[in-house]
C-alpha cells in the first residue's frame, strides 16, 4: 500500500470514528424504533424480464409448507407446517437432463465427483476419527446404485441391503461401466453430487431452488395440497414414477417403467413442471437438518427462507447432507413414501446415486445482472 492510499484509508477511519463518537442518542432511539419495511411480494412476472428457454416463472405466493394435516405418510421432520412466503422466480420444466449436463461438460471439460481418483486423506476427515482405511481395491471411483438382483429383505430398516457401491458407475455410465446413456438425452441426469450440480448452475448462470422455493413450486397454483395434482392418493401411478409392486425385491413396473423414466413421461402440474415427484430426488440448496421445522420462529413472517444453519441428522452425525425432494422410482408407501410435496430426505454433499439429479431455478435479479 503507497504512503498516499495509507494516509487516505487512515482519514476515512478516523472520519468514521467521529462521527460514530457524534451520534445524536435521541435519533438513535428514533431509529430503534422504526419497524422493519414490510416485504412487498414479488408476485407476477416483470415484462421486462423474459422467460428464459425450458423454464416456467412460479408466482409469488403465501403457502403451507411442510406437511398437510391430512397426510398420513408425514414423517416428523415434515413438521410442523408452517406458512412461508417466497418471491416468484423461473425453474426448469424438468430435471436437468443427460443432453443438457452433457452440454456444459462438453464446454467446460468439467469431471463429476463419481469420475475422480478418491482421495483417502480427504476422505477420512469427513469419518470418524481412527476409522481405518478401506483396501485400494474400495477405493476406486464409483456411485450408489439400486440393486436390482436382491431376492429378499431381512430387515426394512437396513436399507443398505439394496444398494450397491458400483465401480465406474458416473452420469455416463449409470448403471456401471457397461451401461450408456446412449439414446437417452431425455432422461434425467443422475449420480450428481452436490458439487456437480452447483458447477452446472455457474455455467448456466443459474441455482439450485431453497426448499421453499422448490415447494412453492411443486404447489403450482395452489397453496396446500399433499402430491403436485391435488390430495387424491389414488392417482400416484398414473400421475408420478414410483414403485409398483413390492419394495424392494418385486417390481411390477405397471406404469411402463422399471426404474428411471425419460422426463415429461407423466403429466405436469398446474403450472407446467413434470416429474415433481417420483423418478429422481432433486437437490435443494438448503442444509438437512432434521429439527429445521421445529426450530423455526414462527412468530413473525417466513419470507424467502433459505433453511437451517447447519446440517444435522442424529444416525449421523458426521455426515453434511443437503434436502433433497420429491422422492424417485424408488418410492412405495411401505418403506419411503416421499411422493409427497413436504417429504424431505438428506443427501451427503460429496456422493450421488442412480435416483438423484436436479433442477434449476433463476431469479429477475440473476437475469438482471
Amino acid at each position: 500500500m503507497s504512503n498516499h492510499t495509507y494516509k487516505l484509508v487512515l482519514l476515512f477511519v478516523i472520519s468514521l470514528f467521529t462521527l460514530m463518537s457524534c451520534k445524536n442518542p435521541s435519533a438513535e432511539k428514533k431509529a430503534a424504533n422504526v419497524e422493519t419495511p414490510k416485504h412487498i411480494l414479488l408476485k407476477e412476472q416483470p415484462k421486462d424480464v423474459p422467460t428464459p428457454y425450458g423454464m416456467v416463472w412460479v408466482e409469488g405466493k403465501t403457502f403451507v409448507q411442510g406437511a398437510k394435516q391430512a397426510d398420513q405418510f408425514a414423517m416428523p421432520r415434515e413438521k410442523p407446517a408452517h406458512e412461508v412466503t417466497v418471491d416468484g422466480f423461473f425453474i426448469d420444466v424438468t430435471e436437468v437432463t443427460n443432453k443438457q449436463y452433457k452440454a456444459f461438460v462438453d464446454a467446460t471439460n468439467y469431471i463429476t465427483v463419481a469420475e475422480r481418483p478418491i482421495d483417502w486423506e480427504v476422505m477420512k476427515k469427513d469419518v470418524p476419527e481412527g476409522t481405518p482405511k478401506p483396501a485400494d481395491s474400495a477405493l476406486q471411483p464409483g456411485s450408489l446404485i439400486f440393486n436390482k438382483n436382491l431376492n429378499a429383505v431381512a430387515n426394512m430398516n437396513n436399507y443398505a441391503q439394496w444398494w450397491v457401491w458400483e465401480t465406474g458407475a458416473n452420469w455416463k455410465h449409470p448403471e456401471g461401466p457397461n451401461s450408456t446413456i446412449a439414446g437417452k438425452d431425455d432422461y434425467p441426469v443422475v449420480h450428481m453430487a452436490y458439487e456437480d450440480a452447483i458447477a452446472y448452475c455457474k455455467w448456466a448462470n443459474r441455482r439450485l431452488p431453497t426448499e421453499a422455493e422448490w415447494e412453492s413450486a411443486a404447489q403450482g397454483t395452489e397453496t396446500k395440497e399433499i402430491y403436485t395434482w391435488g390430495n387424491d392418493p389414488s392417482q400416484l401411478n398414473a400421475s408420478a414414477n414410483t414403485w409398483q409392486g413390492t419394495f424392494p425385491v418385486k417390481n411390477e413396473s405397471t406404469d411402463g417403467f422399471a426404474l428411471i423414466a425419460p422426463v415429461k413421461s407423466y403429466p405436469p402440474n398446474s403450472i407446467g413442471l413434470y416429474d415433481m415427484l417420483g423418478n429422481v430426488w432433486e437437490l435443494t440448496n438448503d442444509w438437512f437438518n432434521v429439527d429445521a421445522y421445529r426450530q423455526l420462529d414462527t412468530s413473525k413472517p417466513l419470507i424467502n427462507p433459505k433453511g437451517a444453519d447447519h446440517t444435522y441428522t442424529p444416525g449421523n452425525p458426521y455426515a453434511k447432507e443437503h434436502v433433497i425432494k420429491g422422492g424417485s422410482f424408488l418410492c412405495h408407501a411401505s418403506y419411503c413414501a416421499s411422493f409427497r410435496i413436504s417429504a424431505r430426505m438428506g443427501t451427503s454433499w460429496d456422493s450421488g446415486s442412480d435416483h438423484s439429479g436436479f433442477r434449476t431455478v433463476a431469479t429477475v435479479a440473476m437475469l438482471k445482472e
